[in-house]
């Protein structure tokens, strides 16, 4: 059997590869990426790179050309991911509009809705965040306190969002709202983040500037029409967004650079011979294919239509356990390099820290897999 790519995934690769060549400035690799991808600089950087890639096709190629992609196969939509975040992710937060965002828009949104956002998401040029977690209410989402109030054709939302990366300098925020008392009686809104009573406050933290912000929504009045889908539908959405977000970053393709980085290090420095440190490498690297075929075979339901199911998590498990291998083996043999001595190494080391918790938490995974895969019983 054939694991290959074909000929015309491979093409489309290599004008990725070509794009990102024609488009980082000389200084990509020195100024910003160490900054990381949701720093201020490097947003509004993306607002260029990503008008760049979409004049070159490049940008939402996988999406019905009705929304302006060229309905190509979701294949190239992970090869784009692989190759952003092996450059340090150049797209800054504008990959949620490519990944799960738009496609979730597609599905649930109103004719209005797709018509002011997806074609501003196609040309790359309009940030968002995601106002998911808050201080009591990080995995278990339906805890959320932050409540819309409905009064007549309008909404009032009170409440505050954490860790809410790119809040700074989006344009909107894709909001989790309590609009009833039940546990799930929960609704999503597209809010502008210029809507007066939002606050950004951003704290420090070891994944560095852009990525910890606090928002605050204090009497926010927003249309009805902000609502997506009905009143109360929330849960369902994003457990399909989810479904998208779960496998939309490349763990394994970046960690396999980090790994050859790493070992170059190692060779320069006359340790690679140690047999420990070549077990140890050895099994990354493995950890990282599996997990690597793992997300190709949750991508290769997607392409045939088949439904979601808990392949997605077990994707999700297996590139977090390669990803905490690689850094307790940074830790173990190369510490010096996260003090300062190494710059990609460490900025992988301290992107990766709150890796087991976005997107659903590493324990979230494993009940997943446990009660809709194994069909355990709960207690």
């Amino acid at each position: 059997m054939e694991f290959g790519w074909t000929a015309q995934q491979q093409k489309y690769r290599e004008r990725v590869q070509q794009a990102l060549k024609d488009l980082l400035p000389d200084d990509w690799y020195s100024k910003y990426v160490p900054e990381s991808y949701a720093s201020d600089a490097n947003i509004a950087y993306s607002r260029i790179f990503c008008a760049g890639l979409a004049d070159r096709g490049l940008l939402v190629s996988h999406w019905p050309r009705a929304y302006g992609g060229e309905e190509s196969e979701d294949w190239e939509q992970f090869i784009l991911a692989e190759e952003m975040k092996g450059a340090g992710e150049p797209r800054g937060g504008q990959y949620m509009n490519v990944n799960w965002i738009g496609p979730t828009l597609m599905r649930y949104g109103s004719p209005a809705q797709q018509a002011e956002h997806l074609p501003r998401m196609a040309r790359g040029d309009t940030v968002w965040c995601q106002g998911f977690s808050e201080p009591g209410a990080g995995t278990d989402l339906a805890a959320l306190r932050t409540k819309a109030e409905r009064r007549g054709d309008h909404y009032v939302i009170n409440g505050s969002k954490i860790w809410t990366s790119y809040a700074r300098q989006a344009d909107f925020c894709f909001l989790l709202a309590r609009t009833g008392a039940g546990r799930k009686e929960i609704s999503i809104f597209l809010v502008p983040m210029t809507t007066p009573g939002i606050t950004v406050t951003s704290f420090p933290g070891l994944t560095k500037d852009g990525h910890l912000n606090e928002v605050f929504f204090t009497d926010v009045e927003v249309p009805e029409s902000a609502r997506v889908g009905e009143e109360g539908a929330g849960w369902q959405i994003i457990t399909h967004a989810l479904s998208f977000e779960r496998v939309g970053v490349p763990r394994y393709h970046v960690g396999l650079e980090i790994i050859s980085l790493a070992t170059e290090v190692l060779k320069a420095e006359g340790r690679y011979d140690d047999p420990v440190i070549q077990s140890r490498a050895g099994m990354l690297v493995a950890n990282f294919e599996a997990a690597r075929l793992l997300t190709y075979r949750v991508v290769d339901q997607r392409v045939k239509r088949e439904p979601p199911n808990t392949i997605s998590n077990v994707a999700r498990i297996a590139s977090l356990s390669a990803v905490n291998d690689l850094m307790n083996f940074l830790m173990d043999f190369l510490p010096d390099c996260l003090c300062g001595g190494h710059p990609l190494l460490e900025e992988y080391y301290r992107i990766n820290v709150p890796a087991g918790i976005t997107a659903g938490t590493y324990e979230l995974q494993l009940d997943l897999i446990a009660t809709r895969g194994l069909e355990l019983p709960r207690g």
